[in-house]
């Protein structure tokens, strides 16, 4: 492996972990409203949620790099506070992967928090327990599955992004080179024998964590069956 496709290695677990951390912040919050609410807003803002699953990542892309451009409102705002502009930036592929793994978050959350009987909430009302300790002390625990389920799915479906990347990234070393635009250059310049090796380096990684996921998964349900 050269170094430059440590590089892009590097960023790309950069990348896949800001997201991740990132999801985790504005997803949880989110994935609790979706999962208790009964707001009509909720009919919106559902489907904005799922869309990323639906439309594909040159649309996403496409509309992005229009609203990182620096003649757009939210993209001059960002480069009038920070002085670096979105688009073609490691900030604008974050912004990006956050839009585009969001329901792979926010789902298996908000199923984790629709799971949980409502006896139990509850029960901790009205054994007088704020709402803030309620999330930390009970409802969070109750959920580490589907915090789990969402970590790792984002997480590696960002590590396998590449329309999106292209789009409002570009192919800029140490900045936005990620993995997957790596082995579109090798593919580009007829290195099939690196392109194998960064393909199946990826392939690899992707199927330990779902490995990882559905292990996880079938240890839960064992000791669930083993509670009852």
């Amino acid at each position: 492996m050269t170094g430059n496709d440590l590089a892009s290695l590097f960023l790309t677990l950069k990348l896949a972990s800001v997201t991740s951390l990132c999801l985790a912040l504005i997803g949880t919050p989110l994935a609790w409203w979706l999962s208790q609410t009964k707001s009509f807003w909720k009919n919106i803002v559902q489907p904005l949620v799922a869309l990323p699953i639906v439309l594909p990542p040159t649309v996403i892309g496409f509309y992005l790099l229009i609203a990182f451009s620096p003649q757009s409102f939210f993209g001059a705002a960002w480069l009038n506070t920070t002085g670096v502009p979105l688009a073609f930036s490691f900030s604008g592929l974050v912004v990006g992967s956050i839009i585009y793994s969001l329901p792979f978050y926010v789902q298996p959350v908000q199923v984790s928090f629709q799971s949980i009987q409502r006896e139990l909430i509850e029960t901790a009302t009205n054994l007088g327990s704020g709402k803030i300790d309620r999330f930390f002390t009970l409802i969070m625990p109750l959920s580490k599955k589907g915090f789990l389920i969402g970590f790792c799915l984002s997480f590696a479906h960002t590590i396998g992004e590449f329309g999106i990347v292209l789009m409002i990234g570009g192919n800029i070393p140490e900045e936005t080179r990620v993995i997957s635009i790596a082995i579109f250059d090798q593919v580009e310049t007829l290195n099939y024998e690196r392109a194998h090796f960064l393909s199946g380096s990826l392939l690899i990684f992707s199927f330990l964590i779902l490995a990882l996921l559905y292990r996880t998964d079938r240890v839960w349900n064992d000791k669930k069956f083993t509670y009852k």
